[in-house]
């Protein structure tokens, strides 16, 4: 028997699709007890032919106990009542999907949007400090290519924004990608970290992936010191990990990251990972502070654009608002705008928004940044031994904040 199972085995192996052949082997296993084997055999010709009852019998028999008798084979509908011939008919057709088109299997789905910049820092109100310092960065190095190599200046590495919240460094990194005429990438904390194991590494690999694919391109990182929190001060394997990950990615061997300008932001450069502040990295920082009196009045005349306005003194406005950061004046706006909407249900009578409804709004709301000064202001006067933070400490004493 044992013989004649092998020359069996042999001849099915040769022959795979010869079904009464591998019938006739699954019938020689379970005579000789060895059902788990014949079961095998006996599903190979149920894949290929459902309607054997030959194959159906032998599943059974291979699957009953030795010494008891197989149950009878049941043509009809099982004990339970229920019509699994009507349950095959009525689900023999795969269903369309009702919401969304489904891609084909051979299309690459990015994994992160790119987008074409639209602005440049043409755009950018004031601020001449900042474009000076993009210029030296990125702008004068990639557009003098003779005194690049001149100089033997390096494209790599990245630069650091920091800052108050609502100063506008997601704009300036728009912009700059508008400059360098190449796409922009933004991504922050929440489309990188995921719950499973691996997964967030995963994302950040993906990530410099589709940044080359598409050089130029500026990649930009908004909240950095979520991203890439200090090891140190973590916990969490899971932080250390992306951390890890954001050193080998912008490291990367060879010229891998040529044509990818990383810039990231941050209200809180003091609690970024050291490691990502190192040459090659995210070596250089840039200081973004308040919007100046030019800047404010390039962003009151934005955010006024589209507004019935009348009687209304941008210049006054930009005057009145030192310390205010755009994200402030764009609230004022919304304030003064709903003063007037409201007179105007009040009276039946719509008017223009004026110089007073803004000046109202003004009086009731303080700059934002108070905190961040506080914050900032500990960071600069007692942590402040290797001089990263002398140009914050300059700007505390012209403004008598410290």
């Amino acid at each position: 028997m044992t013989d004649l199972i092998a020359s069996l085995t042999r001849a099915v192996e040769a022959a795979p699709d010869d079904l009464p052949l591998r019938l006739h082997l699954a019938r020689q296993l379970v005579d000789a007890g060895r059902g788990a084997e014949a079961v095998e055999h006996a599903a190979a010709v149920l894949a290929r032919d459902p309607g054997s009852t030959e194959a159906r019998t032998l599943m059974q028999d291979a699957l009953t106990p030795p010494g008891q008798a197989p149950a009878p084979l049941e043509t009809g509908a099982p004990r339970t009542g229920f019509d699994w011939t009507r349950a095959e008919q009525d689900l023999g057709s795969p269903v369309e999907p009702m919401f969304a088109e489904a891609a084909p299997h051979d299309s690459q789905v990015p994994a992160y949007d790119v987008e074409g910049a639209r602005i440049t820092l043409a755009d950018v109100g004031g601020m001449t400090d900042v474009k000076k310092r993009l210029h030296a960065a990125f702008l004068a190095p990639l557009r003098n290519e003779r005194l690049r190599t001149m100089y033997r200046k390096s494209l790599r590495g990245g630069l650091l924004m920091y800052g108050p919240p609502g100063v506008g460094k997601t704009f300036i990194a728009r912009a700059l990608a508008g400059e360098l005429d190449a796409q922009f990438l933004a991504v922050g904390i929440a489309d990188i970290f995921e719950m499973y194991i691996g997964s967030s590494e995963r994302n950040v690999q993906e990530l410099f992936a589709t940044a080359r694919a598409s050089a130029p391109c500026v990649l930009f990182l908004d909240e950095v010191d979520a991203l890439g929190r200090k090891r140190s001060q973590s916990t969490s394997d899971a932080y250390r990990s992306v951390v890890n990950q954001l050193l080998y990615e912008l490291d990367s061997v060879g010229n891998e990251n040529e044509g990818v300008f990383v810039l990231a932001a941050t209200n809180a450069p003091w609690d970024v990972d050291p490691a990502l502040r190192r040459p090659g990295r995210l070596d250089r920082t840039l200081l973004v502070l308040p919007p100046d009196r030019d800047a404010r009045e390039a962003i009151w005349q934005t955010h006024l654009r589209e507004r019935p306005i009348a009687g209304v003194d941008v210049r006054r406005l930009a005057k009145l608002t030192d310390g205010y950061t755009g994200a402030d004046i764009a609230h004022l706006c919304e304030s003064a705008a709903e003063i007037a909407l409201m007179d105007s249900v009040e009276t039946g009578e719509p008017r223009m928004i004026g110089q007073a409804d803004l000046e109202a709004a003004l009086r009731d709301l303080r700059p934002s940044v108070g905190p961040w000064f506080e914050s900032a202001r500990n960071v600069a006067m007692f942590a402040n031994d290797d001089g990263s933070y002398d140009e914050l400490l300059a700007y505390l004493r012209k403004h008598k904040r410290l």
